[in-house]
C-alpha cells in the first residue's frame, strides 16, 4: 500500500477545504484500487460535497444548526467558543472515506469535490492521509 500524507493549511478558520486535486494527483497512474482519505484528527472530518455553488457554506451552516455550537450543553469545554461542538462533529462527518479508481481516475461524479470538513478554528494546520490499495 502507498501512502502519503498531505498538510492542508486552514489558517485558523473554519470551513470546508478543497483537496479533490490532491486526491487526483496521488491516484493518478495507479491503475485499479482505493484510495482512502484519513484525517487524524479529533475535530475534523472529510466529506464529498458540490462546491463553489454554495453547498459548502451550506454545509457549514446546517453542522452549527445541528450540532449547536453554545458550550454550556458540552461537558468538554476548552479551547475557542463551541469547541465541545467541534469534537462531536467527527460522530456525524467521518474522519476518512474510500473512493474507488479506475484507471488511475477517481470516480467522483461530475460535481463531487472531495473537501475536509474542519469546523475548529483553533488549528491552522490539518495532516490529511493519502493511501492506495491496489486492486
Amino acid at each position: 500500500m502507498e501512502s502519503i500524507e498531505l498538510t492542508i493549511d486552514t489558517g485558523h478558520r473554519r470551513g470546508t477545504f478543497d483537496i479533490t486535486g490532491e486526491v487526483v494527483a496521488f491516484a493518478a497512474g495507479k491503475g485499479d484500487g482505493l484510495v482512502s482519505v484519513f484525517v487524524p484528527h479529533a475535530t475534523a472530518g472529510v466529506a464529498i460535497l458540490e462546491t463553489g455553488a454554495g453547498s459548502d457554506a451550506d454545509f457549514m451552516d446546517l453542522l452549527d444548526r445541528t450540532v449547536v455550537r453554545d458550550d454550556a450543553l458540552y461537558r468538554h469545554r476548552h479551547g475557542s467558543p463551541g469547541h465541545g461542538a467541534d469534537h462531536v462533529i467527527p460522530g456525524i462527518v467521518a474522519p476518512s472515506m474510500t473512493i474507488p479508481v479506475l484507471g488511475g481516475r477517481l470516480t467522483l461524479g461530475t460535481w463531487q469535490s472531495v473537501v475536509l470538513v474542519d469546523p475548529n478554528e483553533d488549528n491552522a494546520v490539518r495532516r490529511v492521509r493519502l493511501s492506495f490499495l491496489a486492486g
